[in-house]
């Protein structure tokens, strides 16, 4: 049996890298502990398969120590103030799939003679942000007594991202990589990002987050492509990041969502806390987070009590998560965004793109699958 000379560390970095232990592979590779100490070599087929179980391409583990890896946009994630120096094969894997479908629509878009959408770096750091912010809602037509009437979270999201679409922006929301429901996406390491480009704006977002959570992601990742920034966030509205174009994106993000003017006016700050942030949260649609916010923004809640608040409602939100499920085609057609895979299918019916390419693209492999998307998106066969 011939025996594959790789650098033991090399096989480390690749499991830690992944976020696994030795115990975790154990059952599958009997002998990585082995492999890692040098005491033994894998073969081909065992180095193969460890390389696809750690999503690491093959080729890494040949080399004589790890490659750089950096986030190929602006990564203004932090943990008590400080840089994340290490993203996950998950984060990477999802950054660079939604940079492929950017770069096909961007290409798709410019044979067909589209023009720069206007919006895509309108505004500036320096402008203000409750002008910002109202100037992004009328784009959007967001009107804030009809979302107040949608009935749940899940409506107004969809609403939401409906009209972001409407405007031109590729919106994918997504819980795993790709279509890998055996890689779930954690919210803890990122909420979202934003690609920048002036033909295809695309705004990710952690589909395993709550709903309400996904609501200020949009908001926040919208803001960033009116900046004209591509960007990797975890916007929290509850926080304010030390960060001056997190803290901007930040605040005309709440402002998006709740006026502050708005707020005021009913905001009673002698009601019980708890009932206030579900009260306010239902009547806006958004996370008790961005209320919490809104109150320390009106001077409701200050200091040490606000951050109390603040603690205690993460933790509490912790317990929740984003959920899944649904029908299949709708629940793709949010994955990739529905504006992006009415083009790939347009495109592979009128000729101009395979059917392989556009298998690549959406995310699966069957015919009928492509079949079920055209009928559910609209687009006649």
């Amino acid at each position: 049996m011939t025996r594959v000379a790789v650098e033991g560390t090399m096989l480390k970095w690749a499991r830690e890298r992944a976020g696994r232990t030795c115990e975790s592979l154990t059952p599958k590779f009997a002998h990585v502990a082995d492999w890692e100490t040098g005491e033994l070599q894998p073969t081909l087929k065992q180095l193969e398969a460890f390389a696809k179980a750690v999503h690491v391409p093959i080729g890494y583990l040949f080399l004589r120590e790890p490659p750089e890896e950096p986030v190929p946009i602006p990564d203004f994630r932090t943990v008590a103030d400080q840089p994340l120096r290490r993203a996950s094969p998950d984060l990477l894997d999802t950054v660079y799939l939604c940079q492929q479908r950017q770069e096909w629509f961007r290409d798709d878009a410019r044979q067909a003679g589209a023009q720069p959408i206007p919006f895509v770096g309108s505004l500036s750091l320096s402008a203000d942000v409750v002008r910002s912010a109202s100037s992004i809602r009328t784009a959007l037509g967001f009107h804030l007594e009809a979302q107040r009437r949608l009935p749940t979270w899940t409506d107004a999201l969809r609403r939401f991202i409906e009209l972001a679409d409407a405007l031109g922006v590729l919106v994918m929301v997504s819980g795993v990589v790709g279509s890998n429901n055996q890689r779930p996406l954690d919210p803890e390491e990122f909420r979202g990002f934003a690609l920048a480009d002036p033909l295809a704006p695309l705004v990710f977002i952690n589909g395993a987050d709550t709903k309400a959570a996904q609501l200020f992601t949009l908001a926040h990742e919208l803001a960033h492509l009116w900046l004209g920034e591509s960007a990797l966030s975890d916007a929290c509205a509850a926080e304010a990041p030390t960060q001056v174009v997190e803290r901007w994106c930040n605040r005309v993000a709440a402002e998006m969502l709740i006026p502050l003017s708005v707020f005021s006016a009913v905001h009673d700050p002698e009601a019980d806390l708890r009932g206030e942030l579900d009260r306010l949260a239902r009547r806006f649609k958004v996370s008790t987070l961005v209320v919490l916010r809104r109150t320390h923004d009106a001077s409701s809640l200050m200091g040490d009590a606000y951050w109390r608040a603040y603690n205690a409602e993460v933790e509490r939100l912790q317990e929740l998560s984003g959920g899944s499920g649904g029908n299949f085609y709708l629940t793709l057609g949010a994955r990739v965004s529905k504006r992006f895979a009415r083009a790939v299918v347009s495109s592979t019916l009128e000729g101009r793109s395979s059917f392989t390419e556009a298998f690549r693209l959406l995310g699966f492999k069957k015919m009928s699958t492509f079949k079920q998307l055209s009928t559910s998106l609209g687009v006649p066969m």
